[in-house]
């Protein structure tokens, strides 16, 4: 909060004598002193208000199970259909705040890292069949192929919850993501804490090391 607002009032006095020099800085200061105030107090109460909402929103937000969403949305592969999004043991959590869905993030859950799309059926097609022999708890990696947001903040806040989740889990041992290969995917995931694992031809790697609490 300090650093945002020591950011706005440099600009703001930069702003008022951008056009002056040293020189003239000591008349200049006492004509704009006031302004510069008042300039300051009104833009630390908008990013107090601001960042007040943000973490309101943040602090009511829940991670939910949705049966459906709007593909349409999906910046990153709207080509899947929901159906695919559901079979086979796959998953679609959205962050859900005053009754509505402000970011979205797709799992599929694999025993191996899958490099495509088409890796990603089979080996989530595979997990599925294997865990019958497993009480039902279907693969041990959880791959997150795609991820987007309506609201700023939701798709920080989603990766925190869906991390906290895998790291509750019984079975889930590794959060690893299949993001496109784009700057802003490298960017975002590496700004939330994942370290890049693997470049593919078409697509990045990404995982968000899980530490387990140990039981004992």
């Amino acid at each position: 909060m300090r650093e945002i607002i020591k950011v706005v009032k440099e600009k703001l006095v930069a702003k008022y004598l951008k056009n002056g020099s040293i020189k003239n800085y000591s008349k200049r200061a006492k004509k704009f002193k006031p302004r510069i105030k008042a300039r300051f107090r009104k833009n630390k109460q908008i990013i107090g208000k601001n960042i007040g909402n943000f973490f309101d929103w943040v602090k009511g937000a829940e991670l939910v199970e949705l049966k459906e969403c709007n593909t349409k949305e999906d910046p990153v592969r709207p080509e899947l259909d929901n159906t695919f999004r559901r079979s086979y043991g796959r998953k679609i959590f959205g962050v859900k705040y005053k009754r509505e869905i402000h970011a979205v993030m797709c799992f599929a859950y694999t025993n191996e890292i899958p490099k495509s799309v088409e890796e990603l059926d089979i080996m989530s097609q595979d997990a599925h069949l294997q865990s019958t022999l497993r009480g039902q708890n279907v693969g041990k990696i959880a791959i997150a192929y795609t991820v987007w947001s309506k609201k700023k903040g939701g798709g920080k806040l989603i990766v925190k919850e869906v991390f906290n989740k895998i790291k509750k889990s019984n079975h889930l041992n590794r959060l690893v993501t299949l993001s496109p290969l784009t700057d802003m995917a490298y960017k975002f995931h590496i700004k939330n804490g994942a370290k890049l694992i693997s470049v593919n031809e078409t697509t990045q790697n990404f995982e968000y090391k899980v530490i387990k609490n140990k039981k004992y």
